[in-house]
């Protein structure tokens, strides 16, 4: 079989591998999610947050500041994602109203991904990506990320910006 036959397979594949999404989506029924506490960074989470605000300096582009309420939120969703075994940009407007309430956002946009072994591989796929390229190089202050693994062993990722 030719290379060729495979290239839509392997774009469908990419594009349900990650995912971005921005507050401009329209609005749906907002409730608050709660908060909890931020779980301690991860090796993999602390290298996605390096190599972001690496990519934003080469560009001349401000560092983003680490925020541990991000990174509740992110956590929330990255553990839903898990436990549904789904990656998704489901409740995104929750998040976004308690980031709006909890950590003062005026802008709120967020990157997911699964099943990168790495955090450079998962940081190329959105940089390689104009939507989720769009949101690392964004006009933000403060991002966070949370990265956990399912039960076969399979990242899922949020990394969620904001302004302040």
């Amino acid at each position: 079989m030719k290379p060729t036959k495979f290239l839509p397979l392997l774009v469908l594949i990419a594009m349900l591998s990650f995912s971005c999404s921005t507050e401009e989506l329209p609005d749906e029924t907002i409730e608050n999610i709660e908060l909890v506490e931020a779980p301690e960074a991860k090796l993999i989470e602390i290298e996605i947050l390096e190599l972001i605000n690496a990519h934003r300096i080469n560009l001349g582009l401000n560092a983003l500041n680490n925020h541990n309420t991000i990174k509740a939120v992110a956590y929330t969703h990255t553990d839903y994602m898990v436990e549904v075994d789904n990656v998704s940009h489901d409740n995104f407007f929750q998040r976004k109203n308690s980031l709006e309430q909890n950590a003062s956002a005026t802008r709120v946009s967020e990157n997911v991904a699964y099943a990168f072994s790495s955090a450079q591989s998962v940081v190329n796929a959105w940089l390689n990506s104009e939507g989720h390229r769009a949101n690392i190089e964004g006009d933000f202050t403060d991002f966070d990320v949370s990265a956990e693994q399912n039960s076969q062993g399979k990242w899922y990722f949020t990394n969620i910006f904001i302004k302040r």
